[in-house]
């Protein structure tokens, strides 16, 4: 509250954080500004390219109504909030509806979703997890339709952690067999990293593998575990259940790629944090249409 007071305040922040301090267009990249008093149809105009602009323009904020505080403040609340926000909560917090926080959260989201895929080269931990309802806790008619379906018609995911730097990467696959997880892990992993993973038969096979036999009570052999990746389901499930309770199969994507982003910023401080996400936000888009269409 003391660092942003006022409308000014934020919006000289955001241009510092995205353009380094000097209004740059969008478009072209000049820095042959005008800065129009009136700040109608935008506040500034490039001389170049003859384009209106706005530090919120071709970025995840483009089009958005909220003021600049309002984002800086919904980016504040997205990154200290270990479990995640929901929309409700931080509607009440803006003082919006809650569907506006609704795309607001999905667009902060959208920014973690990677655009190529992290690169591990260090020792990983391997490890896959069910999301969705426990099979006991059903309703009878959701029981019986869910009996048949592959793991109860839960979401499978598959995670990667790397023990050199703690950042962990994760998606949503269709299933755990041996073509999908080594596909998996030849996308994430360097040829000749050391992997370590659990007992699962997906896993045979696989060069420079150590496992552990969960089934049986070991969880530690040597340097052999998984616990790292584990501590991370722990904090995905607590996400779920305790502050979103439901997500759909497909949102998920964007809700993992939320969780895996935030434990990548752990060790930023809460300021590096947010000019990090400010500068995730740049060209990229995430319009109503295409979130609910």
């Amino acid at each position: 509250m003391e660092m942003f007071p006022d409308e000014k305040s934020a919006e000289d922040w955001l241009i510092k954080t995205r353009w380094g301090g000097e209004v740059c267009c969008p478009k072209c990249g000049s820095v042959d500004i005008i800065h129009r008093k009136t700040r109608r149809p935008q506040p500034y105009r490039c001389r170049d390219c003859r384009r209106y602009f706005s530090v919120k323009t071709d970025s995840l904020m483009h089009s958005s109504p909220l003021t600049c505080r309002q984002w800086v403040f919904a980016i504040f609340f997205f990154v200290h909030s270990k479990k995640g926000i929901s929309s409700v909560q931080l509607g009440k917090h803006l003082g919006i509806q809650q569907k506006s926080a609704w795309h607001l959260l999905h667009r902060l989201r959208e920014n973690f979703v990677e655009s190529w895929p992290l690169i591990f080269d260090g020792a990983v931990e391997i490890d896959e997890s069910y999301l969705g309802q426990k099979f006991r806790t059903m309703h009878a008619k959701k029981r019986k339709e869910n009996r048949l379906k592959p793991h109860y018609g839960k979401s499978i995911v598959v995670g990667m952690r790397d023990r050199s730097t703690g950042r962990v990467t994760a998606q949503v696959v269709p299933d755990v067999t041996h073509k999908t997880l080594s596909g998996f892990i030849r996308e994430h992993a360097r040829d000749g990293t050391c992997l370590y993973t659990d007992e699962g038969t997906g896993y045979e096979g696989l060069p420079n593998r150590s496992s552990v036999n969960h089934s049986k009570g070991q969880y530690v052999s040597g340097n052999c575990h998984t616990n790292g990746i584990e501590s991370f389901w722990a904090l995905l499930k607590r996400s779920q259940h305790g502050v979103y309770h439901w997500w759909s199969k497909r949102h998920l994507p964007r809700y993992l790629a939320e969780a895996c982003g935030r434990f990548n910023l752990r060790y930023l401080t809460g300021i590096e944090q947010m000019e990090a996400v400010v500068r995730g936000l740049d060209c990229k888009r995430l319009t109503l249409e295409r979130l609910v269409g």
